[in-house]
């Protein structure tokens, strides 16, 4: 994002992005307002996709850069990109797209889909940890990130990790081979999951959008129950699951991405994210399956506000 505000022939400096973004986006935008740049932060729906009206309203005669992430990391949400990019583009605005999570998940067309810079990271998809890539579309202007050599062509100065990049890039030639089996097999691990567990258990919500979504997630509110007291109890039987998003999870606040889909704070710290990945087997989920209803069915019968639900029920029924 620095690179792109620097570099802007025409010293444009307002930024356009969503609630929904990854720290990485919202922590960047926040140091660069402290330089003098502006962010607008936009809305999203209850699914978590950002409308085009209101990405429209929001871009201004000095915005430089619209970044908005491909796919959710806490809800899954895969954004409409094309139809967002063509909406910068009209107003002469570089579109950004931070694809971390959408990259060996879902297909990713640069040209077609009108995207000038793309992030991404090998170790989403089974590569090595620290190493990165940005896809820059040719023409789009960019400031050095780091001076001092000429490596990345000029642009980012430092010898190369050459065992980073060799891993990232066979990483990637093996995700592009399996994406469609890979997106076929946890869609299908994934949706039988969530139905079987909203056959067992009331009161189960599914964040995010039904269909446009990354096929290895399932962001799922277990009313009544508080998420990390039923974290706990998974991990005693070897299932890791998440409260948030894998980075922030520790920090003991309710998730930013389910307070803009408008979960209430309630809701947010009774949601857990089940991530599936190519080592999960269909047993591994049965067996998750088999200990979240359980957990879930215990910490409801010690809950009061279970208890007060059912019986609300119970008496609207009996109406």
């Amino acid at each position: 994002l620095r690179g792109v505000i620097a570099a802007d022939p025409r010293q444009r400096r307002h930024i356009v992005t969503s609630k929904i973004e990854h720290h990485a986006i919202l922590h960047c935008c926040e140091a660069l307002d402290l330089e003098g740049c502006y962010t607008t932060y936009l809305d999203v729906n209850s699914e978590g996709f950002v409308e085009p009206k209101t990405l429209e309203d929001a871009i201004q005669p000095d915005t430089a850069l619209v970044s908005i992430m491909f796919a959710n990391n806490e809800i899954g949400t895969v954004q409409r990109v094309r139809g967002l990019a063509e909406i910068a583009h009209r107003h002469g605005v570089l579109f950004h797209t931070d694809a971390v999570q959408a990259a060996g998940n879902v297909p990713i067309r640069v040209h077609e889909m009108g995207i000038d810079l793309l992030s991404m990271s090998a170790h989403k998809i089974y590569g090595p940890k620290g190493i990165g890539a940005l896809y820059v579309r040719k023409g789009v202007p960019l400031s050095n990130l780091i001076f001092g050599g000429g490596q990345e062509k000029g642009r980012r100065a430092g010898t190369e990790n050459v065992p980073g990049i060799v891993g990232f890039g066979k990483a990637a030639e093996l995700a592009m081979r399996d994406l469609e089996s890979h997106i076929l097999t946890l869609s299908r691990m994934r949706d039988r999951f969530v139905f079987l567990l909203q056959q067992q258990l009331e009161d189960v919500v599914y964040n995010g959008s039904m269909i446009e979504r990354l096929p290895g997630n399932a962001s799922l509110t277990l009313r009544y129950v508080e998420g990390e007291a039923v974290l706990s109890m998974l991990e005693m039987d070897g299932i890791l699951a998440a409260t948030g998003s894998a980075c922030s999870s520790s920090s003991g606040k309710t998730s930013h991405v389910l307070n803009a889909i408008g979960l209430s704070t309630e809701d947010a710290y009774s949601t857990l994210r089940f991530s599936l990945g190519d080592a999960t087997t269909e047993e591994d989920m049965d067996f998750a399956l088999e200990k979240t209803v359980a957990a879930v069915k215990q910490l409801r019968s010690f809950s009061l506000l279970a208890r007060e639900h059912q019986k609300q029920t119970k008496t609207e029924k009996e109406r």
